[in-house]
């Protein structure tokens, strides 16, 4: 892929960075809950101050949409964030550009933090107005982006910034960029993705993408149930698109012509509802009851996975293999999620995985700590893997 600058190509001493993090967390009862964005965007940020850096953060949070919404302000956010960092104290500006930004950004000395309020309280942001980006530059003499989960948008602070100053990935951009690349530009082969989800109107350029890069697709979750019926195989209740089976056939078809071979469930876990003290029954895919639904992949598919990714040296993961969130029908995903952690562990899969609800789903099995590279950005990576460019990354690239 072509080069970006990171932070080992800058000399920060002193310097006002500006670093594009995203602090877009949930809270919960008015307190941050998962932090796990904001740890992994302190990295950067500890490593900028410790080397003697003024650094300024900035970061959208919510969708205030161009309007200042006490609810969306992020000096809560800044708790947090000082948490993240031991021994230093994060000060707040109350607006991101103009006077305030400005006169907080200046009285920033080196080694000291800055985190700006939510960039969406003005609409420039997400308008990529040229306006806006340069008041924003005038805050600082470099530019850092560290924020790939929003890389996949054109704003203001994403896009626009990285044209007037200096710019380099921080450590996370750098980190996603550098597991992407080696799990779909150059990787170790054979090359597995798993796929799960409910639709397949949702993936149809992911999984057409797939199927010219990658020698294994593995199709779990309800789009699974698309494919099935269009293959002439009755799935009862079962969640499905029955209106995209020619898409499905289509893209069947497209992976036969590359060589590309598709996994498809051979059992099911069936019940009559989705609830946690339903009756539930194991049968192959082709004897699902009419009066049921498909609401995991069965134990002998779970298996066929498992064996499949033994031969594989890398894996792409986006999405669960079954309704996850509801005991038993977990028990696929977990199952295959340790077999490939398993294998990761042992030195022999390089395995990344991310999008969708595919962090809770390896999360939920014990497992997210295991896979050679975890991405929490959500659209990013699955517009990453569709093939697309994303604005963020483009502009941080050198040619």
């Amino acid at each position: 892929m072509p080069r970006f600058s990171t932070l080992d190509d800058l000399d920060v001493t002193g310097k006002r960075v500006l670093v594009r993090a995203d602090l877009n967390v949930p809270l919960v009862e008015g307190r941050v809950g998962d932090r796990t964005r904001i740890e992994r965007g302190a990295v950067t940020i500890e490593e900028l101050a410790r080397r003697g850096a003024c650094v300024i953060v900035l970061s959208h949070f919510g969708r205030p949409e161009g309007r200042r919404d006490p609810a969306a302000s992020l000096e809560i956010v800044a708790v947090a964030l000082a948490d993240a960092l031991p021994g230093r104290k994060v000060a707040f500006a109350e607006d991101c550009v103009g006077p305030v930004a400005e006169k907080a950004a200046a009285e920033t000395r080196s080694g000291g933090i800055l985190l700006l309020e939510n960039l969406r309280f003005h609409k420039g942001e997400e308008a990529n107005d040229p306006d806006f980006a340069r008041a924003l530059a005038r805050l600082g003499d470099i530019y850092v982006n560290d924020a790939f989960s929003c890389a996949h948008r054109a704003h203001a602070s994403t896009a626009g910034l990285a044209a007037l100053l200096p710019a380099a990935a921080g450590r996370l951009m750098q980190a996603e960029l550098d597991h992407l690349a080696r799990a779909l530009e150059a990787p170790a082969r054979p090359l597995a993705a798993l796929v799960g989800g409910a639709k397949i109107s949702t993936k149809l350029r992911l999984l057409g993408h797939l199927t010219a890069k990658v020698d294994v697709l593995i199709i779990g979750g309800g789009m699974a149930n698309t494919f099935l019926h269009a293959r002439g195989v009755g799935i009862g209740r079962s969640l499905a698109e029955r209106d995209m089976a020619g898409a499905a056939l289509d893209i069947l078809s497209g992976a036969a012509a590359r060589r590309c071979d598709v996994v498809l469930p051979v059992d099911g876990v069936v019940a009559a509802k989705l609830a946690a003290d339903v009756e539930t029954g194991t049968v192959p895919i082709e004897a699902v009851p009419s009066d049921r639904m498909i609401l995991d992949i069965g134990p002998r598919s779970a298996d066929d996975i498992g064996r499949r990714l033994d031969s594989c040296r890398t894996l792409v993961w986006n999405g669960p293999l079954g309704a996850f969130e509801v005991p038993p029908f977990d028990a696929g995903t977990n199952a295959v999620a340790r077999a490939a952690a398993r294998l990761t562990r042992e030195g022999r899969l390089l395995s990344v995985a991310g999008g969708g609800d595919t962090v809770a789903a390896l999360a939920h099995a014990g497992v997210l700590g295991d896979f050679s590279y975890v991405s929490t950005a959500g659209g990013a990576f699955l517009e990453w893997l569709e093939g697309r460019t994303l604005p963020g990354v483009a502009a941080l690239m050198r040619g």
